[in-house]
């Protein structure tokens, strides 16, 4: 009996345009975000057991499109919120870089804590905070298939904890909007990846106009 996990990323929105670092800050999606989420509510077609969502609104706002047309409701999971990065919020790569140069060095290049500026303080914690509720939510679905809509950040974060990765493997992995992420869990919670960063549904919509 197996556990199927989709860890789906949010739709777009602006400060994804912009490259600006969210974390906690709570954006909508753009236009472009809106059209992202009902493509992959068209491949999907309810195919899930549950759906539980971040509870920023960018997630939310995702997964109540892809519950359209479904009686599935949206049930909020507060701990796979996005990683709060406190001062780096609103700043691109590139200001943090040259703004908080040293810890900007140590957030790409510590394989153990992945340390950086903000709530959750470190990738390790915001990896051990993903992987619990996971977890929780596969122990409570046991044998169902359950859509997570979260972000790009956490879910790397859940990654690297649900399969032991070192803190680097964050900058080694690039997630889409609505991108699928796969996982299945065995009745041991032994984690197999089946997909990962899929966004077909983008690239076949694209083929098509």
């Amino acid at each position: 009996m197996k556990t199927t996990i989709l860890l789906i990323r949010h739709g777009e929105t602006e400060w994804n345009i912009l490259g600006k670092f969210q974390g906690c800050t709570d954006i909508a999606l753009s236009e472009e975000g809106i059209k992202q989420a009902k493509l992959l509510r068209d491949r999907l077609k309810g195919d899930f057991d549950f759906l539980y969502a971040s509870p920023l609104i960018r997630a939310l706002e995702t997964a109540r499109i892809i519950s359209e047309e479904t009686k599935k409701k949206v049930m909020i999971a507060q701990d796979i919120r996005e990683i709060n990065f406190g001062e780096w919020e609103g700043l691109t790569i590139k200001e943090i870089s040259e703004k908080y140069p040293e810890i900007f060095k140590c957030w790409r290049s510590d394989k153990l804590e992945g340390k950086f500026c903000g709530g959750d303080a470190s990738i390790q914690n915001a990896s051990n905070r993903a992987k619990e509720c996971i977890l929780n939510i596969v122990k409570e679905h046991k044998g169902e298939k359950v859509a997570i809509v979260a972000h790009g950040g956490i879910i790397k974060a859940a990654l690297i904890g649900i399969f032991g990765w070192d803190m680097t493997m964050y900058h080694k992995m690039a997630l889409g909007n609505t991108c699928i992420n796969t996982i299945t869990f065995d009745i041991h919670l032994k984690p197999v990846l089946l997909g990962l960063n899929d966004t077909n549904h983008l690239n076949y919509s694209a083929k098509t106009v």
